[in-house]
């Protein structure tokens, strides 16, 4: 585990995402392992639901991430919890092995959307059907908790589904004018929704897989990232800025000297202010500042949700 990851979950602490300062009598908890899911969740248990995000700092890389005591006894005591799977928060399966509980709702996003093991990227939540799935689980699960309440969840999930528009609109536009657009990446993280903003994206994936592992890619595929930079070949560096390592600065540092602006994108809800959609909206309005513009977008800040 990366030194700065061991300083940074020194200090981490759970982080409530409540509909509200006080929750009702009975009402139920829920866990979203990844803030975003928490977040989903949030939205659509309302007033019924106090829910808890176990990994919130946008500042460490998730994959690194070591659960402690508090944690477990947060799992242990939730309701329903939500996970990504696919092998991005493994350490969870020891925890739910060791809280047996039978009564307990546990949605795995990646069985949610009957995904193979072999998935290259892990990333799920930056495909746009991803979310919608879930959070049209998240009202079953929380309707077969507190069946009294399935129509106040139910309806809440299409509100969900409606507040997605505006993202997917982003989408599309962003297709039909700067579809084909090549693009370099550092990892796999946004790689769902450049694909579905119809991007090319250049980078050999074997080097975005071993930067998200934390593995040596072969100097091959750097020189194969280097050229692509150097030579203009991609319009823009789309990064983790959760995890910038000397490669990764070092390919920054190099679009920059060549005039390629950056988009800087996240693993975890970036700041206090954002929701998943306004999250991934921002994320498209930046890419489309970065082509449109050449404006480099390296951290969303709270106040610029668009």
């Amino acid at each position: 585990m990366r030194g700065s990851q061991l300083r940074a979950l020194g200090a981490f602490v759970l982080a409530l995402i409540a509909c509200g300062s006080a929750m009702a009598a009975g009402a139920l908890h829920a866990v979203g392992v990844e803030s975003e899911y928490a977040d989903v969740i949030a939205q659509i248990g309302g007033r019924y639901v106090g829910v808890t995000a176990i990994e919130t700092d946008p500042n460490t890389d998730p994959h690194s991430f070591e659960a402690s005591p508090a944690i477990a006894r947060e799992i242990a005591a939730a309701d329903l919890l939500v996970r990504n799977g696919a092998g991005y928060d493994s350490w969870v399966e020891g925890i739910l092995s060791a809280t047996p509980n039978a009564q307990r709702k546990v949605i795995d996003v990646q069985r949610l959307l009957h995904l193979p093991d072999s998935i290259p990227n892990p990333h799920l939540w930056y495909d746009p059907n991803t979310m919608p799935a879930v959070a049209h689980a998240v009202a079953a699960e929380l309707a077969a908790l507190a069946p009294a309440e399935a129509r106040y969840f139910q309806a809440n999930a299409r509100k969900f589904d409606a507040s997605l528009a505006p993202w997917r609109q982003a989408l599309a536009s962003f297709r039909r004018q700067y579809g084909g657009t090549r693009v370099a990446v550092t990892e796999p993280v946004a790689n769902d929704m450049l694909l579905a903003a119809g991007c090319d994206i250049a980078t050999p994936l074997s080097l975005e897989t071993a930067i998200m592992n934390g593995t040596d890619p072969s100097p091959q595929d750097v020189a194969a990232e280097e050229a692509l930079l150097s030579g203009h070949a991609v319009k823009v560096l789309v990064y983790n800025r959760q995890v910038t390592e000397t490669l990764t600065e070092s390919f920054l540092d190099l679009a920059r000297r060549n005039g390629i602006p950056v988009v800087g994108v996240y693993e975890t809800l970036p700041v206090p202010g954002y929701h998943y959609q306004s999250w991934m909206l921002a994320e498209v309005v930046a890419l489309r500042e970065a082509l449109a513009n050449g404006i480099s977008t390296e951290t969303l800040a709270a106040g610029q949700q668009p």
